[in-house]
């Protein structure tokens, strides 16, 4: 019977089961149900706020803010870098934590304490959005929002009076909104001079810490007690306005920014060598700063004559005297044709002791090639004396540290009551010209005239060029006239010139106030705008 049993059972089991898999195959091919809906689509405008909560539990910032924009690109690119980014963070953290560990086992009678373990996982932050200012100043500001749920595995063994601690760091959570400030911007790589960070709310920080294998944080008044002190400490040192300044590069020395002032005088040249066939030549000499944009400058032409006086006086700005020189060619004017240079010459400012003034007697030479044979040809000389009058040092230590923020101040010859006038010439906006749009700007302070570059075939140009004026007093009741013009192309043969709109900018508010960066509405433009930053430098 037991065998007979035994049999049986496994017929009916094998029936059974066979007879289960047609069947349900039958009913799985042939019926279909009844109350299965069709879905419906519906775009996220249309659902209320716990409907999206049930969506999405976890809304990114570019969604429920249109400020924010998407950063997929950068999400994507930190997870690539992630691995290496990780090596290199760890690394650093451990070439940081070796000093102060060494200090502090010393102080304390501790043998030692090292890194078991130390790797920040797998996980890569993840910035939910980023929201762009654009600001009037020199500086760019970004404000992410960041997210990171990370598992490191951070392991610190430290031994002492024979015991053995072993403490475990794990499940990292950090939530926070940083504003991160590139400023001053600067003409040199990378093209800031500094980095500011601050948090524009308090940081969620949680983390798992485990000691003798036991997690600390599952006790809940330890657990409060430590995000507590956490939130505290971190907004005491870096909540907004406070910030964490990292220096990249000198601010003044980047941006090229005015270190002093050179003041020449063209006393005189003699036994220059006449350039014309008949008659005696018409010498003047030309000055100019190396790596300026700014137009030479000139001495008045003498007539046939070939020793002549000047006694004419310039200044220039000097931004790195280390590098700079003063070029100073001699030429013979003709009424027409091309001026012919008679020679030529330069003084290094890195050879001028500062505050003293100097008496230069240079030949003229051909080139500037100490290996071409004309220039052993006698060509003749010419006299200049020459002081150089760099800025005083603390205000340069005091601009450095403030930013751009900070007035300079002018150099010590400045005539008593006056001092400088430094324009700056940004951008314009909105212009619009009636044949041509190649947009310049001309600058007229006290019939002195100074122009921007030409930028060609563009309504929204960027100019960032800086122009200086020497005055003899405050300019508080004067004022400055600003005109944006449009260069006719080479083939505006039927059309000059045009206006695309002025603005006279009274100086009673720079005087007061040392600098203002504003824009201004062009009179006689229909949209216009031009911004300009004016400061006020005093010795």
């Amino acid at each position: 019977m037991g065998v007979v049993s035994t049999v049986l059972g496994f017929s009916g089991f094998g029936f059974g089961f066979t007879a289960g898999i047609v069947i349900g195959y039958y009913f799985f091919i042939y019926f279909q149900p009844t109350d299965v809906k069709d879905v419906k689509v519906r775009p996220l405008v249309e659902y209320d706020s716990n409907s999206l909560d049930g969506i999405l539990p976890e809304i990114p910032m570019w969604v429920k803010n249109p400020d924010y924009d998407r950063v997929d690109w950068l999400n994507r690119f930190l997870e690539l870098m992630w691995p290496y980014v990780d090596k290199a963070v760890c690394r650093m953290v451990q070439d940081i934590a070796k000093p102060i560990i060494a200090e502090n086992t010393a102080k304390y009678k501790i043998d030692s304490v090292e890194f078991e373990t130390l790797t920040l996982g797998s996980l890569p932050p993840t910035f939910q959005g980023m929201k762009v200012y654009v600001t009037e100043e020199k500086e760019l500001i970004m404000e992410p929002c960041l997210k990171w749920a990370a598992n490191p595995n951070i392991t610190v063994v430290a031994k002492a009076y024979g015991l053995k601690a072993t403490i475990q760091i794990v499940d990292l959570q950090v939530f926070a909104s940083p504003r991160i400030t590139l400023k001053p911007l600067v003409p040199t790589f990378p093209c800031f001079a500094n980095i500011l960070v601050s948090l524009m709310e308090k940081p969620h920080v949680d983390f798992g810490l485990k000691v003798f294998g036991a997690d600390l944080m599952a006790i809940p008044v330890l657990y409060k007690f430590v995000q507590d002190t956490i939130k505290k400490q971190v907004a005491s040192m870096y909540l907004w306005p406070k910030t964490l300044e990292v220096p990249i590069m000198d601010p003044s020395k980047a941006s090229k920014r005015p270190v002093g002032i050179l003041l020449v005088k063209v006393v005189r040249a003699q036994n220059l060598k006449k350039k014309d066939l008949l008659g005696k030549s018409d010498p003047y000499a030309k000055l100019k700063m190396s790596d300026d944009k700014l137009p030479s400058k000139k001495t008045t032409v003498k007539r046939c004559n070939l020793n002549p006086e000047w006694n004419e006086d310039f200044k220039f700005v000097v931004t790195d005297p280390e590098n700079q020189s003063l070029e100073i060619n001699v030429f013979d004017w003709e009424q027409v044709g091309k001026h012919e240079r008679m020679g030529m010459n330069v003084i290094l400012l890195k050879e001028l002791p500062p505050e003293e003034t100097k008496v230069l007697t240079l030949n003229l030479l051909k080139t500037m090639d100490p290996n071409d044979i004309q220039n052993e040809k006698s060509r003749g000389q010419i006299i200049l004396e020459a002081t150089y009058k760099p800025f005083k040092e603390e205000d340069m230590e005091k601009e450095s540290m403030d930013g751009t923020d900070e007035v300079q101040k002018a150099p010590d010859d400045t005539p008593a009551g006056g001092g400088l006038l430094y324009v700056i010439v940004h951008e314009a906006q909105d212009l619009e010209g009636k044949h041509h749009t190649n947009p310049y700007t001309k600058i007229i302070f006290k019939g002195e005239e100074k122009k921007t570059k030409v930028i060609k075939k563009n309504r929204d140009p960027r100019w960032e060029d800086e122009f200086e004026f020497v005055c003899e007093e405050p300019p508080a009741n004067d004022k400055m006239h600003v005109e944006v013009l449009s260069k006719a192309g080479k083939k505006g043969i039927l059309h000059g010139k045009e206006t695309l709109g002025y603005i006279d900018i009274s100086l009673a508010d720079v005087i007061s106030n040392k600098r203002i960066n504003e824009k201004y509405h062009l009179i006689d433009s229909k949209n216009g705008q031009i911004q300009i930053e004016l400061q006020w430098r005093t010795s």
